[in-house]
């Protein structure tokens, strides 16, 4: 199964080729599937596709769909096991999140640690293998993998510049609505919801674009055409509760998002919503692929999200209201 696979989703209770191919990169990876016969998804490979999600921080469902199968061939680079350059389309995977962790902890700033080898990224590699003596080529190749592990291992590893600047630019920004350019998406289930807050935004000065669309690579992609400096995303949960998401891996979170998020949970009416309520760090492609402090708000049921909407647009206003005062944690 290729990398752009039409097979997809794959689904328990399935078989063949493109199967055993899941299977294979789950093993490799580490996930147990030997419950189930090659080539079938039984209940031992959808075990294991749901660790992985979970471990991933994709939407645990146990389905192979087209996120998930992008993000096991991700998992399986390892840098060093390519050459890394800028290209159209971006190179993605570990292999890259590696090298932009390594960067941002020498002090080059390699953007967010997204795993896409974007522009910033390249200038960030050329940066450093100038200042290392290499050959300044914007390749990531053998001898800059041997200098980046030679530095790194006096590097502390905790830090990142990506987020030093982040929280920068966040605290030079205004302290108010007024001007903010503001993205508000749902995919599908909140239109008159998002339309709502968005005409509420507008009324306090803000500058909104709202999104309608399926996709979220889409919608992360019309959020940074429209230059926002803020995505709030809207999303249905089965059941009752409150779910703030803000992009996050193993080496990085984004500050400002992660403190959106809890404001969020804290401004949002907990009757009728129910008292179940989180922040958690996901890798979704909305909160991946966006360049800005981006986080997916889920809410349920969805008939008490629609029934009580001005309680939830004054909430979700709130907590951008306060957000903006405060974009990161004193």
């Amino acid at each position: 199964m290729s990398s752009q696979s039409t097979d997809l989703p794959l689904w328990p209770g399935g078989s063949g080729e493109a199967v055993g191919d899941v299977q294979r990169r789950l093993a490799a990876l580490g996930f147990d599937v030997a419950r189930d016969q090659p080539g079938a998804y039984g209940p031992g490979t959808e075990a294991a596709v749901r660790r992985f999600q979970g471990r991933r921080g994709l939407r645990v469902d146990g389905v192979c769909g087209r996120q998930t199968w992008s993000s096991l061939v991700e998992a399986g680079y390892r840098l060093g096991d390519r050459y890394l350059y800028l290209r159209s389309p971006m190179l993605r995977g570990d292999d890259v999140n590696d090298l932009q962790h390594l960067l941002g902890a020498l002090g080059f700033d390699a953007g967010r640690v997204d795993g896409m080898l974007g522009e910033r990224t390249a200038a960030a590699l050329a940066e450093f293998q100038r200042n290392a003596g290499l050959t300044t080529d914007g390749i990531c190749g053998p001898a800059t993998v041997a200098e980046l592990a030679r530095l790194g291992s006096r590097a502390d590893r905790g830090a990142n510049v990506a987020t030093t600047r982040e929280a920068e630019a966040l605290r030079a920004g205004p302290r108010h609505l007024a001007g903010r350019r503001i993205a508000i998406g749902e995919t599908g289930g909140l239109a008159a919801l998002a339309d709502k807050l968005g005409g509420v935004l507008i009324e306090a000065g803000a500058v909104v674009v709202v999104l309608h669309h399926p996709d979220e690579s889409v919608q992360a992609a019309q959020a940074n055409e429209f230059e926002a400096g803020v995505y709030l995303g809207l999303g249905v949960l089965d059941g009752p509760g409150r779910r703030a998401s803000y992009y996050s891996t193993d080496h990085f979170h984004a500050v400002g998002a992660k403190r959106l998020a809890g404001l969020l949970i804290a401004e949002l009416p907990a009757p009728p919503l129910g008292i179940p309520s989180s922040t958690v760090g996901m890798r979704l492609p909305i909160l991946r692929e966006t360049r800005m402090a981006a986080v997916l708000c889920e809410l349920g049921p969805v008939a008490a999200v629609v029934r009580h909407a001005p309680a939830v647009v004054a909430g979700l206003g709130q907590a951008l209201t306060r957000w903006v005062t405060a974009p990161i944690e004193a």
